[in-house]
C-alpha cells in the first residue's frame, strides 16, 4: 500500500492530479475541506463518467447511487470504514486548525486505501509528515504560475476580475454596496450560502455580469474561479476564540485564488488596510512560511459504556508530543453541557444510549446561536430518540421547518432561516432517526431551495445595479448583450413571414436547411426561463431525459413538445461524445455550464447504462486477454469483427469463455457481439451515438423495430454499421446475430459440393437475413464464398487459408 503526500502552495494542480489518479482506480474516496468544493470536484468527476458511479457525501447533503464506485465527500463526512483502492484527503494542513485540525489529523493517522493513499496540502506540514507518516513518499510540486504583491490599492483603482476578501458579513455587505455604486456591482460569496445560491453568486462573476466579487476567507480552500486580483479588505479575524492577525500562511492561502493554471495572478490590500509587510510580501510570492511543528489531536477509540467513560476517553491524553489535544471542540463542549442534566443522565443508560447521545452532540451548530440555545434543541432531540418510539416526532419536526419555510425578509433573515434548515437537512439525513428519510429530505431540501433563490434574488437587487446607466457613465457587458438582444427580437417582430415555397425555388434555398427553432433557454415567444427551471434540471432525475435519433437530448418534462435541450457531436471515442448545448445564450455562462455539466454527466451515464452487462462484476474475474476482447466490445458499442480481437481468442481457456458467455457475449465465426445490444431500445442509443461520431448532417438511423437487414447509406463509413450491430454486406446492412445464422446455414448445405443460391434453398437463405433474392449472391460473396470453376450455380466456402487472409485484411481495415 503506497502513501503519496504532494506538498506545494496555490495553484500546482495537486487536487486535479489527486482526481485523475482516483479515476485510474476501480475504487475510490476523497475528502475536501469544505462541502462547496466537495460539490465541485463531484461535479468535475459526473462530467466525465456520470453520475451512477459517484456519491456525494457531506454533512447536510448526501447522493448515494445504488453502487457508487467513487466517494466525494467533506473530511467530516468520509465514511473511512468503507474500503476502497484509493484515498486522499485534501488541505491535510488544517489538522493544525484549532477547531477541525483533528478530524484532519485522524484522517492522517488512519485513513487508507487498499492500493494507494494520497495527501495533499502545503509544504509547512511536511515535518509532521515525516514523524506521523514516514513511509509517505513526499513530492513537491511549484505552482503552475506566478503571484506577486501590488502594495494597496483604493476601492476604485481596482481592476476588472478582482475578488476582495474581508473577514465579517457585515464588512462584505459594505464593501459590496460601495462596489454596486461605483462599479455596477459585485457577487457576495459567504461560507454560510447555500451551495444554491453560492453557485448563483459566482455565476454572476463567471459568466461578465459583474466584474468584481466580496468574498470571506471561504474562497482560500480550492474553489476555482478565474481571479486575477485578490484584494484584503483587512489583516485581522475572529477565529472562533478570539480576534487576531491572520498567518502569512493563512494570507498565502487566500491570495493564491488569483491567477487560474498558466495565468499570473496578483494580491494587494484595500485601502486603508495593511499595508503587509514586506517580509510577508516576499513570503508570499516565494511560497516560503514557517513549518508546523505540532497538530490537533483527539482520541478516536471511544468507550461508550457510560456518559463517564466517554468524556473520559475524550480527554485522553496524545501518545505523542507532536499531537496537542484539542482544547474548544463544539460537539465536546455540548457533551458536557448534556451530561449535566438529570433528564439525559436518567437516558443514557447503556452502550447503545451512549452512543447515540455522542451522536445528537455532534449535530452542527449552523445557526451560530449562544451554545446554551443549541444544546436545548438538541437535548429536545435526545429525548424523542431515546423515547420507546426511537424516532423524532413527525408533527414537532414538522412545526420547526414550517416556521422557517418563508421566503420573505431581508437578507439576513434569509440568511438564518438556511442556517436553520440545514439543521434539518442534517438530522433528515441520518434514517434511523425520523420516519420516511426519503420524503423529510426532499422536504427540507425544497425549502433550502426556495430560500437560495430568494436571498439571490436579494443579494442581486441589493449588490448589482440594474439601471441602464451607472455611476462609471458605462454598462455591464451583459446589459449590452441584453440590448443587442432585444433590438435583434425587435426586428424580428417587424419582419414578415418567410415564404418557404418561394425562397425552396429560389437561389437561398438552402437557409431553409439552417435549424432556426427557439433554444431550450427560451420558451416559443423568446422568454428566458428563469434559475428555478435551470435547477430543476440540474437536480432532475435520469428519467426526465432522452437520447432520439440523430444525437438529440430531449427534455422529457414536457411530454407534448419533448424540447431538445442538446445535440451529441463528434468525441473522442464513440463512447464519449461532445454535448452540444441548444439552451439559449440569454441564460448567461453560469447557467449554461450548469446545464452542461448535467447533461454531459447523464450522457456518460446512459452510456454505462447502455453497456451495463459488459461491465458487471463478473467481468473482474476475465483475464487480461479476455479484458481487452471486452473492452473492444465496448469500444464498438457491442459487436465487433473477430477478426480485430484473434490475438485475443487464441489466448483465452475455457473458463474465460465461461465467463465471457455469462456476460453475455457470444463469439461467432465473424463477429463477437452482445445479443442484448440488439434489442429495439438499445439500438436507438447505438444509432444517436453512431450518428453523434459522423460528420454533421450526415446520421445513421435506428433499424425499424425487428429489422434484420435494410439499405445503408453509402456515404456513411462501414464502420459505423458495424458499431450499431449491423455490419455491411454486399449492399445490406445485416443484423449480427443473423449473419452467423446464414454462416451456419451455409456450412449445414454445404455437403462438399457447394451450396446452390437458386430454388428452394436460395430462398430460405434469402429470406433469412431479409434480402431479396438477386441480392443474396452479393452477401454470400462479402463472407468469402466463390463460384465453383465447374458449376457457376454453386458456391464454395472460403479455404482455411482465405479466411485466415480475409479476417487480417478485415483487421487492418479496422
Amino acid at each position: 500500500m503506497g502513501i503519496t503526500a504532494a506538498l506545494g502552495p496555490t495553484n500546482t494542480g495537486k487536487t486535479h492530479r489527486a482526481i485523475e489518479r482516483m479515476l485510474e482506480h476501480r475504487s475510490g474516496m476523497i475528502g475536501l475541506p469544505l462541502r462547496l468544493l466537495a460539490r465541485e470536484v463531484y461535479d468535475k468527476i459526473t462530467a466525465r463518467i456520470g453520475e451512477d458511479r459517484v456519491a456525494l457525501v457531506t454533512g447536510e447533503e448526501k447522493r448515494i447511487p445504488p453502487r457508487p464506485d467513487y466517494w466525494v465527500c467533506t473530511v467530516e463526512s468520509m465514511p473511512v470504514s468503507r474500503e476502497v483502492d484509493f484515498v486522499a484527503v485534501d488541505e491535510i494542513q488544517l489538522a493544525g486548525h484549532r477547531q477541525r485540525g483533528h478530524v484532519f489529523t485522524d484522517r492522517l493517522l488512519h485513513a487508507r486505501g487498499r492500493l494507494e493513499t494520497w495527501f495533499m496540502g502545503s509544504e509547512s506540514v511536511r515535518p509532521i509528515l515525516e514523524e506521523l507518516v514516514p513511509t509517505a513518499d513526499v513530492h513537491t510540486h511549484p505552482r503552475l504560475s506566478q503571484l506577486r504583491g501590488i502594495g494597496n490599492l483604493s476601492l476604485g483603482a481596482l481592476p476588472p476580475r478582482t475578488a476582495v476578501v474581508a473577514f465579517s458579513a457585515e464588512e462584505v455587505y459594505a464593501i459590496a454596496e460601495r462596489l454596486r455604486q461605483r462599479r455596477g456591482g459585485a457577487a457576495v460569496v459567504l461560507g454560510a450560502l447555500s451551495p444554491r445560491t453560492r453557485n448563483a453568486q459566482v455565476a454572476l462573476y463567471q459568466s461578465g455580469e459583474v466584474d468584481y466579487m466580496v468574498a470571506t476567507d471561504a474562497i482560500g480552500m480550492g474553489l476555482n474561479m478565474d481571479v486575477d486580483t485578490v484584494a484584503f479588505a483587512g489583516l485581522r479575524k475572529f477565529d472562533g476564540v478570539e480576534v487576531r492577525e491572520l498567518e502569512p500562511g493563512e494570507l498565502a492561502q487566500i491570495a493564491g485564488r488569483a491567477g487560474r493554471a498558466h495565468n499570473d495572478g496578483q494580491f494587494c490590500c484595500l485601502s486603508p488596510a495593511g499595508p503587509l509587510p514586506s517580509a510577508v510580501v516576499d513570503a508570499i510570492e516565494t511560497h516560503h512560511f514557517p513549518v508546523m511543528r505540532r497538530v490537533i489531536w483527539r482520541n478516536s477509540d471511544l468507550d461508550f459504556r457510560t456518559l463517564e467513560s466517554l468524556t473520559a476517553s475524550l480527554r485522553a491524553r496524545p501518545p505523542r508530543r507532536v499531537l496537542e489535544p484539542v482544547r474548544a471542540a463544539e460537539d465536546f463542549s455540548t457533551l458536557v453541557q448534556l451530561s449535566a442534566r438529570e433528564d439525559i443522565q436518567a437516558l443514557a443508560k447503556g452502550q447503545a444510549s451512549v452512543e447515540l447521545l455522542w451522536e445528537v452532540c455532534q449535530i452542527p451548530d449552523f445557526r451560530k446561536l449562544l451554545l446554551d440555545g443549541h444544546v436545548e434543541l438538541l437535548a429536545n432531540i435526545y429525548r424523542q430518540l431515546a423515547s420507546p418510539r426511537g424516532r423524532i416526532d413527525p408533527a414537532w419536526m414538522a412545526e420547526r421547518i414550517d416556521r422557517i419555510d418563508d421566503v420573505e425578509g431581508d437578507i439576513h433573515t434569509l440568511m438564518t432561516r438556511i442556517a436553520f434548515v440545514r439543521t434539518w437537512t442534517y438530522v433528515s439525513n441520518h434514517r434511523r432517526w425520523i420516519v420516511d428519510a426519503e420524503a423529510w429530505q426532499a422536504r427540507t431540501r425544497a425549502v433550502e431551495d426556495r430560500l437560495s433563490d430568494a436571498l439571490h434574488e436579494r443579494l442581486v437587487a441589493r449588490f448589482v445595479e440594474r439601471e441602464g446607466a451607472r455611476a462609471s457613465g458605462r454598462a455591464t457587458r451583459e446589459q449590452r448583450r441584453a440590448r443587442k438582444r432585444t433590438r435583434s427580437t425587435t426586428v424580428q417582430r417587424r419582419r414578415p413571414q418567410l415564404d418557404r415555397a418561394a425562397v425552396a425555388e429560389g437561389p437561398f434555398a438552402k437557409l431553409l436547411e439552417l435549424d432556426l427553432r427557439p433554444s431550450a433557454g427560451s420558451d416559443a415567444s423568446g422568454a428566458v426561463r428563469d434559475d428555478a427551471w435551470v435547477q430543476a434540471l440540474v437536480e432532475a432525475p435520469h428519467e426526465r431525459f432522452a437520447l432520439r435519433e440523430g444525437g438529440w437530448i430531449v427534455d422529457l418534462e414536457d411530454s407534448e413538445d419533448a424540447p431538445e435541450l442538446a445535440r451529441l457531436g463528434r468525441g473522442v471515442d464513440l463512447l464519449r461524445p461532445e454535448v452540444s448545448l441548444l439552451v439559449g445564450e440569454a441564460l448567461g455562462a453560469g447557467a449554461r455550464a450548469r446545464v452542461q455539466r448535467r447533461l454531459v454527466a447523464w450522457t456518460r451515464d446512459a452510456v454505462t447504462r447502455l453497456l451495463g452487462a459488459l461491465r458487471s462484476g463478473a467481468a473482474d474475474a476475465l483475464s487480461s486477454d479476455a479484458r481487452g476482447l471486452v473492452y473492444q466490445l465496448e469500444q464498438g458499442l457491442g459487436t465487433i469483427h473477430r477478426s480485430a480481437a484473434e490475438a485475443q481468442l487464441r489466448r483465452l481457456d475455457g473458463r474465460d469463455r465461461k465467463r465471457l458467455e455469462s456476460l453475455g457475449v457470444r463469439v461467432g465465426e465473424r463477429l463477437i457481439w452482445a445479443p442484448k445490444l440488439l434489442r429495439a431500445p438499445a439500438l436507438r442509443q447505438r444509432a444517436a451515438l453512431c450518428s453523434a461520431a459522423l460528420p454533421k448532417g450526415v446520421s445513421v438511423p435506428a433499424p425499424p423495430g425487428g429489422a434484420v437487414s435494410f439499405a445503408p447509406n453509402p456515404e456513411v463509413d462501414a464502420g459505423a454499421y458495424t458499431a450499431l450491430g449491423y455490419p455491411v454486406l454486399g449492399d445490406r446492412a445485416i443484423r449480427a446475430d443473423m449473419i452467423e445464422r446464414l454462416l451456419g446455414e451455409l456450412a449445414r448445405l454445404d455437403g462438399g459440393a457447394g451450396v446452390g443460391l437458386d430454388g428452394r434453398e436460395g430462398a430460405k437463405l434469402a429470406g433469412l437475413v431479409g434480402v431479396r433474392r438477386e441480392q443474396l449472391e452479393a452477401v454470400v460473396e462479402a463472407l468469402g464464398w466463390t463460384r465453383d470453376d465447374d458449376d457457376e450455380a454453386r458456391w464454395r466456402a472460403p479455404s482455411p487459408r482465405s479466411r485466415r487472409a480475409r479476417r487480417s485484411s478485415q483487421g487492418r481495415r479496422r
